[in-house]
């Protein structure tokens, strides 16, 4: 009386193991927000509305003023942020690559540098957009505009991909710990 029997109802086969549906969302969620963050990170990047100013606009490349726009004279700070803004736009196509290659099973379904290129991203904005913000702050009659929240609003989309491939790493790192028990989930 004192041994008790496994049933063969505790007995869980692999495809169907608890957490796998929302490893799979946490997965197409990361890879969707990291979708967003990729198509506003390149918005903001390319265009030209980064600040107002009375009659003009500024962005990274070029300054346009009564309607005539010419390129911006090479400064350290714009250079830093146009730089960093680029090699986030560049990281973001790739772990978005990674992404999408995680959900079709034909990668490495962990997905640890998913979560690493995801969060780079969002190190990079926020590089770029806090040495920006230094630069023109303090400047007199000048108005953040659309291309800049464009960027600001990237960086928590990275953050947040990263945070879902994250999760959905710990759920596979949990699963194959516990695969060789024979305990009922």
């Amino acid at each position: 009386m004192g041994r008790v029997l496994a049933s063969p109802a505790c007995v869980v086969p692999c495809s169907n193991l608890p957490g796998m549906g929302v490893k799979w969302s946490l997965q197409s969620g990361g890879t969707l927000l990291g979708f967003l963050a990729n198509i506003l990170t390149i918005l903001s990047t390319a265009t030209n509305y980064w600040i107002r100013f009375p009659k003009g606009h500024s962005g990274l490349w070029q300054n346009c003023n009564g309607g005539v726009c010419s390129n911006i004279p090479c400064q350290t700070t714009l250079a830093v942020t146009g730089a960093c803004m680029v090699l986030a736009a560049g990281f973001s196509i790739v772990g978005l690559a990674m992404g999408l290659r995680i959900l079709c099973h034909k990668g490495d379904l962990r997905g640890q540098t998913t979560i690493a290129v995801f969060l780079l991203c969002g190190l990079l904005l926020l590089i770029a957009l806090t040495g920006y913000t230094v630069k023109n702050a303090w400047k007199n009659d000048v108005f953040f505009s659309w291309s800049y929240f464009s960027g600001w609003l990237a960086f928590p989309f990275f953050v947040l991909a990263g945070f879902c491939f994250l999760l959905a790493d710990m759920i596979v790192q949990s699963t194959d710990a516990i695969s060789g028990f024979p305990v009922c989930l």
